[in-house]
């Protein structure tokens, strides 16, 4: 058994709210909004008929799942790790700690659902909360699985709650 109360341990642990370090700005919502292929003109960074139903401009509804990124000037963990031919690259949004009885197990991405509530806005902060959600165990072909499902909660500078996501990874 690969789940133990050790390992429950770990749920509903969670890190402190952190704010991204930039608010919803147009230029990066409308490189976004290119990228993703969606221009729609709710996203302009101008009040219109497309976005005045939401108070004004808005951005994608994932924009806020990928604008917490490192402040521009402070070390880069791609480059610090250069050397390191154990870094696997990833960088977390926000760090939880590692569930000790599982390091050792192999991971793999169980996928991600997301849960809005509304759009962010043009000059707001958004801050993100991270917490493990839900740990358990599946039989499998191939033996025992633990399922560990991370929650993400996107939140303006006010407290109001944007998005959820909730992130599965796979430990075998």
């Amino acid at each position: 058994m690969l789940v133990t109360d050790e390992v429950r341990s770990y749920i509903g642990l969670s890190t402190k709210a952190e704010f991204a370090c930039d608010a919803v700005e147009s230029g990066a919502v409308r490189r976004y909004a290119q990228a993703i292929m969606d221009e729609d003109p709710a996203y302009l960074g101008e009040t219109n008929d497309a976005n005045r139903r939401f108070g004004g401009p808005v951005a994608p509804p994932l924009f806020a799942n990928h604008m917490v990124r490192r402040p521009l000037g402070t070390p880069d963990p791609i480059q610090d790790n250069a050397q390191n031919p154990l870094f696997d690259g990833i960088v977390p949004v926000a760090n939880l700690p590692a569930i000790r009885p599982l390091a050792n197990l192999a991971s793999l991405n169980g996928g991600s659902e997301f849960e809005f509530f509304r759009y962010a806005r043009h000059g707001e902060r958004v801050s993100v909360k991270l917490s493990y959600a839900d740990i358990t165990e599946k039989a499998s072909s191939k033996g025992p699985m633990v399922l560990v499902v991370r929650l993400y909660e996107f939140m303006t500078g006010d407290g109001e709650l944007l998005m959820r996501s909730r992130n599965t990874t796979i430990r075998r």
